[in-house]
C-alpha cells in the first residue's frame, strides 16, 4: 500500500468499531424464552477452555482470552488486524440467582448462557401451629 497512503488510513478504525461506534468484541443478544433469559454471546476464535464465568454480587461476569501469537517466517507482515488479549462483559442477573441455576454451552464460537428470570422459589414445608 506504499502508493496509496490514503486508502491505508481509510480502514484504520473500520475494523475496531462497528457502524454505531461500539466495540466488536463479545456482541450479545438477550432473549426472554420459557421463563428464562438466554444470552447469546459471540466469541469468534476463542476456545471453550479460554472462557471463564463467575456469578458474584448479582452480576454474571464472562471473561475470555484470545491469543494469536503465531510467527510468520515466510514473509514480512504488512498489516496485522488480529488481536490478542482478554475481554470481559458483566450482566446484572439479580441477587437471588445461584451458580447452579445458570446453564451454559459453547458451540461454533457462540456462548449460550441461560439464566432464570426469577430465582426458583423454595417450597415451604407444612408447619403445624400448636394450639394453646
Amino acid at each position: 500500500m506504499r502508493y496509496y497512503p490514503v486508502f491505508d488510513n481509510l480502514f484504520d478504525d473500520f475494523f475496531t468499531t462497528d457502524a454505531q461506534g461500539t466495540s466488536s468484541v463479545m456482541k450479545t443478544d438477550i432473549v426472554e424464552k420459557d421463563g428464562n433469559y438466554e444470552l447469546s454471546i459471540e466469541m469468534p476464535g476463542v476456545k471453550k477452555e479460554d472462557i471463564q464465568m463467575e456469578l458474584k454480587d448479582g452480576y454474571l461476569n464472562v471473561t475470555a482470552s484470545h491469543n494469536t501469537d503465531k510467527e510468520d517466517k515466510e514473509g514480512r507482515i504488512i498489516r496485522k488486524e488480529r488481536v490478542s488479549g482478554s475481554y470481559s462483559r458483566s450482566f446484572y442477573v439479580g441477587e437471588d440467582i445461584h451458580t447452579e441455576d445458570v446453564k451454559a454451552s459453547f458451540n461454533n464460537g457462540e456462548l449460550i448462557v441461560t439464566v432464570p428470570k426469577e430465582a426458583p422459589k423454595k417450597i415451604e414445608e407444612n408447619k403445624f401451629i400448636p394450639i394453646e
